[in-house]
């Protein structure tokens, strides 16, 4: 989806600051946040595609003005309650109504082709002008721009179809080559180079 977690090549938000011996978790309650996040996926409670498409809904202000863990946070509260394991009335008084439904299984995971892949190393190809509702993989400043299959992946989970809880329906996925220039204009240094890991549905031939 087009929304304001899809910053790249997006400028005015400032430097990133490194911070200087950094630990792993500023407070104990994002390393619980952590956990939780990875128990749901090991439980097969969500996939992690679903999982991220839930991060990209929170509301752009929130997005912009909470940290990474806290997003981490939101996301999860908002999970628990769309897969009916928590409501918000047990969030909001910290006391269980009943025991959990169990969570819906996920489909598997598959690398099974659908088909010959379409491009061959060497191929320009387009990245598609999509602008699609949901999860997608395809950054928004790379769409239009044609660049070089650099290498090919095999078939692995379209991450579009497996958000929407539609299974892994794997397809092709190529490492593209893009040339700076073409990405940001004539301000990039001529030798320099993107390169993107994106799924057949994402590329057309040019």
């Amino acid at each position: 989806m087009n929304g304001v977690h899809d910053m790249g090549g997006m400028q005015g938000f400032g430097p990133v600051v490194a911070e200087r011996d950094e630990p792993v978790f500023h407070a104990p309650w994002e390393g619980r946040a952590f956990a939780l996040n990875v128990l749901g996926f090991s439980l097969g409670a969500w996939n992690v595609d679903a999982w991220r498409h839930q991060l990209e809904r929170t509301p752009p202000a929130d997005y912009l003005r909470i940290s990474y863990y806290e997003r981490w946070l939101l996301g999860l509260t908002e999970l628990l309650v769309e897969k009916g394991l928590v409501t918000r009335e047990e969030l909001a008084t910290g006391r269980s109504a009943g025991p959990a439904s169990r969570p819906p299984a996920t489909a598997p995971r598959t690398t099974e082709a659908y088909g010959p892949p379409q491009f061959a190393v060497g191929e320009a190809v387009r990245a598609r002008r999509l602008n699609p509702d949901g999860h997608t993989r395809l950054p928004r400043y790379v769409r239009g721009c044609v660049g070089e299959i650099a290498a090919l992946h095999g078939a692995q989970t379209f991450p579009d179809a497996n958000a929407a809880g539609l299974g892994p329906q794997p397809q092709p996925l190529y490492q593209v080559r893009f040339e700076a220039r073409e990405l940001w204009g004539d301000r990039a240094r001529a030798n320099d180079a993107v390169y993107l890991d994106l799924w057949e549905a994402y590329l057309e031939p040019v």
